[in-house]
């Protein structure tokens, strides 16, 4: 029986209790809410803060029959329990078998290429909505692509988003990124789908064929944008916004190029390449990992709150349409992008989910095609800024 809208799983990790507190406040009266994790003491310790009386439901990730039960309870399920290849598929399968949908923060591509697999054409028979990406990788590149093409009416072909960020780099992506290094260390055919600029594509041998798309790998000079670098998340942000136009027959364009840029000027550039490519390497040898595990943020662990309401992100993208026109869209918010923007953006997704009205359908799908303008408008509400002209 589901008596629950809303289950939020994981709520006792940095950024679940972040999301609960933002549920707690913005939540409309008489949402259905649960909080769900490992722990009832850690648990009712979260429900406590939070001054709510929510139910409180425990389960562990590997145990399947609570997982299921889980499922059976509500709506949606929105999960903060990563890295997502070790925790999250038991999950993904009790909800997509159940017709729940269910939302995560996932930067993982062979996960997501995995749930694809396995899960997508069961979802879309029990109508469960399974979106991957919820948090500040991908909505804003997602909800903003989708935002151009709209106020485009035209086919999009050159395309770039502009990231502008203060904030820091949270322990749980930090720990996806060891996965998905050990991971590519010892599997090579899923090394090469994960470089693959259309490893999340529902049909690859119908994507188009427009020569090198690789991200940004150095500092460079764009006549039109100025001094640009590489952006950390455009591997999986570039991936998941052409699921996107793919998912919709590519309504973006069969000519549509997408790009993930960081603005800065030439020494920040050269900085920040020199700083990505250390902490990869270090990451990926194991002596140099365990120097860098001592001081890196850890799992659960996260910034003050004055550090938090301190940061920010800002994402400018700019287009060439199939008539020679410019179109721009920007999408920014306050608040550290992986951790305060984050609970906004994974809140409300979840909410938008659980509460309002959207075309029927499932399957393994991304923001854009699973809550689209719906979610576009709670966001704008929420005091996330969506705007394309």
């Amino acid at each position: 029986m589901r008596d629950l809208d809303l289950i939020l799983y994981g709520a006792t990790g940095f950024v679940g209790r972040l999301t609960a507190r933002h549920l707690a406040q913005h939540a409309p009266e008489g949402a259905r809410i649960g909080l769900g994790g490992r722990s009832q003491q850690r648990l009712e310790d979260v429900r406590r803060e939070l001054g709510v009386d929510w139910p409180l439901i425990t389960a562990d990730s590997g145990d399947e029959a609570a997982l299921a039960e889980l499922a059976g309870r509500t709506k949606v399920v929105a999960t903060t329990v990563g890295p997502y290849a070790k925790y999250g598929r038991r999950l993904v399968a009790a909800c997509a078998a159940a017709g729940t949908h269910y939302a995560d923060l996932t930067g993982e591509t062979s996960f997501m290429r995995e749930t694809i697999d396995a899960h997508h054409e069961e979802a879309r028979r029990t109508g469960a909505r399974i979106v991957h990406n919820c948090g500040f990788d991908s909505i804003p590149s997602d909800l903003g692509v989708l935002l151009l093409h709209k106020a485009a009416g035209e086919p999009l072909e050159e395309t770039t988003a502009v990231f502008t960020v203060r904030g820091g780099i949270s322990g749980g992506t930090l720990d996806s990124m060891r996965g998905q290094l050990d991971e590519a260390r010892s599997d090579k055919a899923r090394a090469r789908t994960m470089m693959d600029p259309y490893a999340l594509s529902p049909d690859r041998a119908k994507e188009p064929d427009l020569g090198s798309e690789r991200e940004l790998m150095r500092p460079d000079h764009d006549p039109v944008l100025g001094w640009i670098a590489p952006w950390v998340m455009a591997t999986i942000n570039t991936r998941v916004v052409r699921r996107s136009n793919a998912l919709e027959d590519w309504a973006y364009g069969r000519e549509f190029r997408y790009r993930e840029v960081m603005k800065a000027n030439p020494v920040m550039g050269a900085a920040i390449t020199a700083g990505l490519g250390s902490l990869v390497a270090g990451l990926a040898f194991p002596p140099t990992r365990k120097l860098l595990d001592r001081v890196l943020p850890k799992p659960g662990e996260g910034p003050s709150e004055k550090t938090q309401a301190n940061g920010f992100f800002k994402v400018e993208i700019t287009a060439r349409g199939e008539s020679g026109r410019i179109h721009r869209a920007k999408v920014a918010a306050k608040g550290d992008p992986g951790y305060a923007a984050t609970a906004v953006l994974f809140g409300e997704a979840a909410l938008c989910l659980a509460l309002d009205e959207l075309p029927s359908g499932g399957g393994v799908l991304t923001p854009a095609t699973a809550m689209g303008t719906v979610l576009v408008e709670r966001l704008s509400a929420a005091g996330v800024t969506l705007s394309a002209a």
